[in-house]
């Protein structure tokens, strides 16, 4: 009759070409055995049946897999688990093999030189390496430290570079006493380039940055600020980057800062990077 619902008996129908009624049972849930086993490599998409969640493996290990979903959601499933849809095909999940290891990558220092393992300091030099202050010395000796351990070379700082020529004199350079000086703004036509032209030994080699500041050579990003503010002029550029950024008025504190937030070479601006290099290959040349 019209309206009246119809009860379908299809639990125990067969047909010689079906076997079985497909209706019957867990069909999601194959015998043993007929579920193929797929390594659940990384971006592999595959569903969960049960809960209908399907997502990407982001990871595998023996605690499970884990799943997520095109909106970031994450949902982690047992390995013992059968009957994962895969192209809407039952499989089973298995760890993927893990690829064989290669050698070793030889370690690295901060400068991203291969580290010296088991280092004991060599004896110093009679080359040094003199910089204008002593933020410069300390950020050299986070980045270069460990190479200038291997190679015995001490750095120095000078609390400026207006008395250079004299110092220069004082070291009394030679063959087998070389020194290297990093100035900070050594540009065309600065205070500090004129007082560079006037130490012409060749055992001495003056080189710098660009940058007002040592503090300068620090990457932006490395501070997780864009770019390093503009200073007026008439106001100390330290204290004028302080207040820009809105860290206060300790210089020490603002150093400390821009120093833990540098870890390796990749922090630092080229300009110094290559200066830095160029100096330690003078004072160690044979």
């Amino acid at each position: 009759m019209p309206g009246r619902p119809v009860r379908l008996m299809c639990g125990s129908v067969r047909s010689k070409d079906y076997g079985n009624d497909v209706l019957a049972g867990d069909w999601r849930r194959p015998r043993k055995g007929s579920v193929p086993e797929i390594p659940a490599e990384r971006d592999l998409v595959v569903e969960d049946p049960d809960s209908g969640f399907c997502g990407a493996v982001v990871g595998c290990d023996k605690f499970g897999v884990t799943l997520e979903d095109r909106f970031g959601k994450r949902r982690v499933f047992p390995l013992t688990k059968a009957g994962f849809l895969l192209d809407g095909k039952p499989v089973t999940l298995v760890r993927p093999a893990q690829a064989p290891r290669g050698p070793r990558a030889p370690a690295r220092s901060a400068s991203g030189s291969i580290a010296v393992s088991g280092l004991r300091a060599r004896v110093a030099r009679e080359s040094r390496i003199y910089v204008e202050g002593v933020h410069d010395a300390e950020l050299v000796e986070k980045i270069w430290g460990h190479d200038l351990r291997v190679e015995g070379v001490v750095v120095e700082y000078l609390e400026g570079v207006d008395d250079l020529p004299a110092i220069v004199e004082e070291f009394a350079p030679g063959p087998q006493r070389r020194l290297g000086v990093l100035v900070d703004h050594l540009v065309e036509g600065s205070k500090e380039s004129r007082i560079a032209a006037q130490v012409r030994s060749p055992h001495v080699l003056v080189t710098g940055h660009p940058f007002v500041d040592i503090w300068q050579a620090v990457k932006p990003r490395a501070l997780g600020i864009r770019a390093w503010p503009d200073v007026p002029r008439g106001v100390p550029w330290k204290q004028g980057v302080l207040a820009a950024l809105g860290w206060g008025d300790d210089v020490g504190e603002g150093w400390r800062r821009i120093l833990g937030s540098v870890d390796s070479f990749t922090d630092l601006e080229p300009e110094l990077l290559g200066r830095v290099e160029e100096i330690i290959d003078f004072v160690t040349a044979p």
